[in-house]
């Protein structure tokens, strides 16, 4: 079985990067807001935070991460308002065409290259005709002069304090433009494209 790359950070994860997270999921929110009675799907759900900012009533929410520790701190926030599986969105256990919304957030570039695309195609999949799907992520620029470059130097640190091969993923996905580049091979409508002001993140709501 591999070994869990979050289980030291789990526990202390919200504390740590929650913060500024929380100001991307806010953006997220205000670009796709949620709505009653919907099937949600979150993809390296981590520790729950986004469907815990999507529970509207009727809704079934559901996450899936591939690290148990994160998992478990979901658990903990979620309890029963949400189900938690341990799968990888590479290949999800998931029938065809059963969410109205699939989000990723802060996860794809965490991802190797090669899983990427693999994990929107995925996400594709399991998305009703009329769904919609939320991508929120580190954007490559450009930064503006001083905000942008704080940002980037935060990022750039709590990437780097993440690990090396999790640093290697992220300045991988940077170097190929972030999801700039993945949202033009997946083929899907963009209904609306977002970016920071200080150039480090990006916000896309798509649909087939």
């Amino acid at each position: 079985m591999q070994e869990d790359a979050y289980k030291k950070l789990a526990r202390k994860y919200d504390r740590q990067v929650e913060p500024a997270a929380s100001r991307l999921r806010q953006a997220g929110l205000r670009i796709c807001p949620p709505k009653d009675n919907e099937r949600i799907l979150d993809v390296g759900c981590g520790t729950g935070s986004q469907l815990a900012a999507y529970l509207r009533p009727g809704c079934k929410l559901t996450g899936i991460d591939v690290s148990p520790a994160m998992l478990e701190m979901a658990r903990l926030k979620l309890g029963t308002n949400a189900e938690l599986l341990l799968e990888s969105g590479a290949k999800m256990s998931f029938a065809d065409c059963v969410f109205d919304l699939v989000t990723v957030v802060l996860a794809l570039h965490e991802m190797a290259s090669e899983i990427r695309l693999q994990v929107l195609k995925e996400c594709r999949r399991v998305l009703k005709p009329d769904g919609r799907i939320l991508l929120v992520d580190f954007h490559y620029g450009p930064y503006p002069f001083p905000m942008g470059w704080i940002w980037k130097l935060f990022v750039l640190f709590m990437e780097a304090g993440a690990g090396r091969e999790h640093f290697a993923h992220y300045t991988d996905f940077i170097s190929r433009r972030g999801l700039d580049s993945l949202v033009k091979e997946l083929g899907l409508s963009i209904q609306k494209r977002w970016v920071a002001p200080n150039g480090n993140a990006a916000i896309y709501l798509l649909s087939r």
